[in-house]
């Protein structure tokens, strides 16, 4: 992934393949900030994934919430208007299971901290989900829940600190709600740790055993990883190797794509989910500036500076593509606020 991916319209020609819906046979799409927020669908992501699939581009749901089975995922899904099937839903659950299996002998006990989700998950790989250290557990999977409790967490320390093998579905702090944003699977995940003094291994986003899920159950061979968050998405796409679209309708601000480390860019950034159904708009370089509409911008003296009007997406381009490319730390205070972010 190139330093200016998101300015120059990725690295391997997508940018002059039409729109990405043609460009790419799979989309990888988050949900949690990406297509639905809770029980509500995100503006135009209903009608332009319909659109997307009309034109050729499969859709795989893809999601580091382990709390439910694919089932229940894409019967929301369709509540929302999304024409789903199971088998278009992967989970960090599915792909939490797929560490244990190759682990544990079939049939083992697995200690469950999390919903039907997981427990749904192993039985798939034939081991049997139990809820107590005491059962003998070969091991401890443990995934968000909205009702996972002290208990809960005090069965799976107790298993972790007498060494039974960790696996975590995900580490996301945070997860967005209707309400606003909460704790999420890595902040319980941090009290078993802050117990035993012990770390998990990790399969959701941005870690690769759920990238390696998504490809054995999609068979995509140009997939582009669609996502909210620079920690789990677009870092896990640029550690899968593969392209990514940032949309900003979940928890990344302008500020902080501004800030994003060489492993979290994204290679497209849009405001929505729109920027499927067109070609990438990029940024060129002009001088020593990078233009991208009515925008440009440029570091000087170790400060990004941006001058110009319209879009504000545009705008955004424009100074990440400055900032990425600089070859030293960049103070970007104010620039999101010029933008209008």
């Amino acid at each position: 992934m190139g330093s200016v991916s998101a300015a120059t319209g990725g690295s391997d020609g997508a940018a002059d393949a039409g729109e990405l819906a043609r460009a790419y046979d799979v989309a990888l799409l988050d949900l949690d900030g990406v297509v639905y927020t809770g029980a509500r669908a995100v503006p135009h992501a209903v009608e332009v994934l319909g659109e997307a699939r009309g034109r050729g581009m499969g859709l795989a749901f893809v999601t580091n919430n382990a709390s439910r089975p694919p089932k229940a995922v894409a019967e929301h899904l369709v509540e929302l208007g999304i024409a789903a099937q199971p088998e278009d839903v992967v989970t960090s659950a599915q792909a939490a299971a797929r560490v244990v299996a190759e682990r544990v002998p079939e049939g083992a006990a697995v200690l469950v901290v999390g919903g039907e989700g997981l427990e749904v998950a192993l039985r798939e790989h034939g081991l049997r989900p139990v809820r107590s250290a005491d059962e003998e557990p070969a091991a401890v999977v443990q995934g968000f829940a909205a009702d996972v409790g002290w208990q809960a967490l005090t069965e799976a320390s107790y298993a972790v600190a007498r060494g039974v093998f960790w696996v975590a579905s995900n580490a996301d702090l945070t997860i967005p709600t209707e309400r606003g944003i909460a704790p999420g699977n890595g902040a319980l995940v941090g009290v078993v740790r802050a117990a035993t003094g012990v770390e998990p291994v990790v399969a959701g986003k941005p870690e690769l055993p759920l990238h390696r899920e998504t490809i054995l159950r999609t068979g995509a061979r140009r997939p582009l990883v669609v996502g909210d968050r620079l920690d789990t998405d677009i870092e896990g796409a640029c550690n899968g190797g593969v392209d990514s679209l940032l949309v900003l309708t979940g928890v990344t601000t302008a500020q902080a794509l501004l800030a994003a480390g060489a492993g979290q860019r994204p290679t497209f950034v849009a405001e929505d989910l729109r920027a499927l159904l067109a070609a990438p708009v990029t940024a060129r370089h002009e001088g020593d500036a990078w233009v991208c509409g009515g925008w440009s911008a440029r570091v000087a003296e170790g400060a990004l500076a941006v001058e110009g009007s319209g879009d504000r997406i545009d705008g955004l381009r424009a100074a990440c593509a400055a900032a990425w490319a600089a070859d030293a730390p960049v103070d970007t205070e104010g620039v999101a606020a010029r933008l209008g972010w």
